[in-house]
């Protein structure tokens, strides 16, 4: 009896359909921050969402980790942070690390029929067996009788894409819309507010839709209930940016009396709660959710269910390349600080990403930039270099526009961010601090995940030292910097290659011999910074040979196409200096070999920036409609 009664107990937590589990429904909205009635916004209009929060609760600082929609999808989908599994780059696709899962896996183990409608845009190879539907008809109506769900409902209207369209059919006033000190206050800019949050206001009735229709089923009081968006607003620096404006979403959770013992235990009608969430804790909440412990290698920390944690001191963002430019940035908050540290401090928030640009407030902002009429906050996104280091207050600061960072009185703030933010890099093993190229070679036979956590493949203690010195920007760095021209690794050749880069004339001077050295290095990589740093503060001559090398190595026939983003990132930043070699610019090849074909479109991209050619607008991959036609629009 013993036996059967254990086989029996067996079955029904491997089958999920005897057990008395709950169903768990996620409403998703695309790019969208916290701009909803129920966070305290007055100018929006999105009850449903409101009412959710009313007889749920909500949590006040929810962080999505990656302020664009793939890098965040594939920190929920892993249940790891993007940077840690090769991950954090747009189309990047890195393999999953070995033995690990991608969450729904589990569900669907436990018995759960999990449903994805519709968008997947993972930066992570998907295995197979993830979903049992994916796709714009899945519905957890295609269940069989008995067994539980797991549905996620993703609304589109509120993309980034759809702050642009015209014509539209106002709902928001934009003589009433709130403009934040980033942005200039300009008919433009008020415009895609309001219709910003038009948009907003759709994806609230379409949650509304989504719940009447579970209530019209009779499965409500059956239903663990999720609202959140992927990432801060479709806006210009806000998407894309890891700070708290490109990175807070709303998140609403609602559990029926019948599950409130599995809510978090701060849990109650209309509570806001002070918890410090983020997307990477997704994954193990709803395994607590359904009784199966996280495994260990899930990075984050369930917030609700058996296994719930106790609250977080932090959440944490990252940066890297969007679409077809480069960056690497990591930011961390505590709820009230947001801090941002800045690895490639050359480049300005605001480079030129093309699909940004089709924003009619990031062209008219640049604009105003460049004729000097934009105020100190308004000039932050455009100017160069960055500040290494970055702390906002987000009690008098909201905006996040006044950098603390230098300021005698938080310097104790200052020194526990930036721990927690290496040290977080450092637990992870993040695999964003070598080159995106770089990472993939590395990694062959292996996986992304896998190779940063063997210290003889990656160095990373070496390698975030050296990437902290070469963007400090500090005189004191120098020495470090050019005794790391001679290192074995090429990692910590490339961060002294880019410090050299970063301060300039001066650096240049300072260590010209290794320089010149390193413009023949065996990484195209390091060759890449050399004769760009060389191209732009070099002598008549050295400009001469660099830019030929330059776009050489921006040839996708003759290289990886990491190796040619990276050459055309760095001529497009000589601007002028690059004329000479207008024409071979012409003749580069704009298609090769990448890693997916979502990726195709970024070294046409840069091509056609260089060569003053105009792509067709709305066109998320770059390559020419015509030649998508019949395929649904990607959108990211």
């Amino acid at each position: 009896m013993k036996l059967l009664s254990l086989f029996l107990s067996s079955f029904i937590v491997v089958s999920g359909f005897a057990a008395d589990r709950p169903n768990i429904l996620w409403l998703t909205s695309e790019d969208h921050g916290p701009h909803m009635g129920c966070y305290g916004d007055t100018y929006a209009d999105t009850p449903n969402v409101d009412a959710l929060a009313a007889k749920g609760m909500l949590f006040k600082h929810a962080w999505s980790c990656g302020p664009v929609c793939a890098a965040a999808r594939t920190t929920i989908i892993a249940g790891m942070y993007s940077p840690s599994t090769g991950g954090e780059h747009m189309r990047s696709m890195a393999a999953m690390p070995k033995g690990t899962k991608m969450y729904p896996q589990f569900l669907r183990e436990a018995g759960y029929y999990c449903t994805n409608n519709n968008k997947e845009d993972y930066n992570l190879q998907k295995p197979e067996g993830v979903w049992d539907e994916s796709n714009g008809k899945a519905h957890w109506k295609n269940r069989k009788d008995g067994q539980p769900f797991f549905a996620i409902f993703n609304e589109q209207c509120s993309h980034e894409s759809q702050i642009r369209k015209r014509p539209h059919v106002a709902i928001h006033d934009p003589a009433k819309a709130r403009v934040p000190a980033y942005h200039p206050d300009t008919p433009e800019v008020r415009q895609d507010w309001a219709q910003y949050y038009d948009q907003v206001t759709l994806a609230d009735a379409s949650a509304g839709n989504r719940l009447k229709e579970l209530e019209a089923a009779g499965l409500a009081e059956d239903t663990i209930v999720f609202y959140y968006a992927d990432h801060g607003s479709g806006m210009p620096r806000n998407k894309r940016w890891p700070c708290n404006s490109g990175l807070q979403v709303p998140m609403v959770v609602y559990f029926p009396p019948k599950w409130k013992h599995l809510a978090p235990k701060e849990y109650g009608a209309g509570v806001k709660s002070d918890r410090l969430v983020s997307f990477v804790d997704l994954a193990p909440t709803l395994l607590s959710l359904i009784g199966v412990q996280p495994p260990e290698w899930m990075q984050g920390h369930a917030f609700a269910g058996k296994f719930q944690t106790e609250p977080q001191p932090y959440v944490y963002g990252f940066r890297g390349r969007m679409d077809e430019r480069y960056d690497c940035v990591r930011s961390v908050t505590d709820g009230r600080f947001v801090y941002v540290r800045n690895y490639m401090p050359h480049l300005s928030q605001g480079q030129h990403v093309n699909y940004q640009f089709e924003t009619p407030t990031t062209a008219v902002w640049r604009r105003l930039y460049d004729e000097g009429k934009t105020t100190p906050e308004q000039s932050i996104f455009w100017k160069t270099p960055k500040d290494a280091e970055e702390l906002y207050d987000l009690q008098s600061d909201p905006d996040e526009v006044h950098n603390l960072a230098t300021k005698p009185e938080h310097a104790e703030t200052l020194a526990k961010m930036r721990t927690a933010q290496e040290g977080l890099a450092l637990k992870i093993r993040d695999a964003g601090m070598i080159c995106e190229g770089e990472m993939h070679h590395r990694s062959e036979g292996t996986t992304p995940y896998d190779m940063a956590h063997d210290d003889k493949m990656y160095p990373l203690a070496r390698i975030l030292k050296a990437a902290g010195q070469a963007s400090s920007m500090k005189a004191d760095a120098m020495p470090d910097l050019k005794a790391g021209f001679a290192d074995k690794d090429s990692a910590l050749r490339y961060w002294s290659a880019m410090g050299i880069l970063m301060r300039g004339s001066a650096g240049l001077s300072a260590a010209h011999d290794e320089m010149i050295q390193a413009a023949k290095d065996s990484s195209t990589y390091v060759q890449v910074v050399a004769h760009w740093t060389l191209a732009k503060y070099g002598s008549d001559s050295e400009r001469a040979a660099a830019l030929p090398a330059l776009a050489n190595l921006a040839n996708w026939s003759q290289h990886d196409v990491f190796t040619a983003l990276s050459a055309l990132n760095a001529i497009g930043d000589l601007g002028d200096k690059a004329k000479p070699i207008a024409e071979q610019l012409k003749a580069l090849p704009a298609k090769g070999e990448s890693p997916d074909a979502r990726f195709n479109g970024y070294v046409a991209r840069l091509l056609a920036d260089l060569n003053g050619a105009k792509l067709p607008a709305g066109d998320a991959e770059g390559a020419p409609a015509a030649k998508k036609k019949g395929k649904k629009k990607e959108k990211k």
